[in-house]
């Protein structure tokens, strides 16, 4: 270990996931593994060749440079979508090498057919629709401009996609909400299609709509945090296992977090740890220093409150998460040594450290976690 810490992407456990949902979705929905914020924390340029290995060929990101990490690693065959910022200089490599993109303002889209035009190949778009999530989409009025431009320039433009984004499929509060959206989306469909622009794919729905609304799955789904073993919300996965025989969570943790033991010292009691008055060792203490802080992803909100696992037991976090440092009491560990394994997140000796005690901890979504995960840590794939 060259770095403070590494995060192993487990690769049964990812292509035992992928072969989940696409079992559960049915070989008539294409699935497109979403990979944003560097694969949800677990590495781009790890996760898409094991994917590929489960037969994913279709990727989708938020932004071009993404979409170039994956370019570099991915197979020829393989797609690439990218689902937000396209800047003008990012958008002539993504019409020049085929990778396909949103489209959800006028702007955008005549820029693309003036780039198409001027390389003679066509852009391949995804036509994004505000349905009622209030975020990016055409409204109805630029949505007729748009298709107008399209039909003007049928010659610029592969219409991959028609596509809209669900306002918390994840929670059954936003039930209605859903509803009418799947409905205005299906009328916006049916319109645009009877103006004589026939998108080949129709997609709307992330991990908890695929799993929460059947009718929402169409051609293709966007599977973004499933994949990786967790559900979008303890509600969704209620939701699934009450129609289930088997009432165990089918799906399996991809990441692990390890670090190892830097330094060991003794701590007298009556004296305080890390900063300031946040600990005092009411009796002497074994204390083990770990290069994981702030910094690296481990949030401060931890101090005095977080767990690691250590030669086979947890042990507590004891005073404030520095920057680059923690501190975990290993009185009742005899034998810990420099050098020994440190697990943040995952599994040793039958014991798990979860994301989502992370999560109980910080009042944080598993998503925000993962996502914040320092790009910098080393990944690499086990098993």
């Amino acid at each position: 270990m060259t770095g403070t810490s590494v995060i192993e992407v487990d690769r049964s456990a990812l292509i035992h996931n992928l072969n989940f949902i696409q079992h559960h979705l049915g070989e008539d929905v294409k699935v497109s593994s979403v990979i944003k914020a560097n694969a949800y924390g677990h590495g781009i340029e790890q996760v898409v060749p094991v994917a590929e290995s489960a037969g994913i060929n279709h990727f989708s990101v938020f932004s071009a440079d993404e979409a170039q990490r994956v370019y570099k690693v991915k197979k020829k065959q393989t797609d690439v979508m990218i689902m937000g910022w396209v800047s003008d200089e990012a958008l002539e490599w993504a019409i020049k090498n085929s990778v396909e993109f949103y489209v959800f303002e006028y702007a955008k889209l005549e820029k693309a057919q003036e780039i198409a035009e001027k390389l003679n190949k066509k852009a391949i778009i995804h036509i994004e629709v505000e349905t009622g999530m209030n975020r990016t989409g055409f409204i109805q009025k630029d949505l007729k401009k748009a298709v107008n431009l399209i039909k003007k320039h049928r010659e610029c433009f592969v219409v991959k996609g028609l596509c809209t984004h669900y306002a918390g499929a994840e929670s059954i509060a936003n039930h209605v909400r859903i509803q009418k959206q799947i409905k205005k989306y299906n009328q916006i469909y049916k319109w645009i299609v009877k103006e004589g622009v026939i998108p080949e794919l129709r997609h709307t729905a992330c991990s908890a709509a695929a799993m929460a609304y059947p009718r929402t799955r169409m051609d293709m789904v966007r599977i973004g945090i499933l994949q990786y073993g967790f559900w979008p919300t303890r509600e969704t996965f209620i939701q699934y296992i009450s129609k289930q025989m088997d009432k165990a969570d089918p799906l399996q943790r991809v990441i692990s977090w390890k670090s190892q033991v830097m330094s060991i010292k003794k701590v007298k009691t009556g004296e305080f740890v890390s900063y300031g008055t946040a600990y005092l060792a009411n009796e002497d203490k074994a204390i083990a220093i770990v290069p994981v802080g702030y910094s690296h992803g481990y949030s401060r909100s931890l101090s005095n409150t977080g767990r690691v696992l250590i030669d086979g037991q947890r042990a507590p976090v004891i005073g404030v998460v520095n920057m680059n440092m923690l501190i975990v009491d290993v009185s009742t560990i005899p034998d810990v040594k420099r050098g020994d394994e440190v697990v943040l997140i995952g599994t040793q000796n039958g014991l798990v450290i979860t994301l989502a005690s992370f999560a109980d901890f910080n009042n944080q979504l598993n998503y925000e976690l993962l996502a914040r995960l320092p790009i910098n840590i080393p990944r690499k794939v086990t098993n």
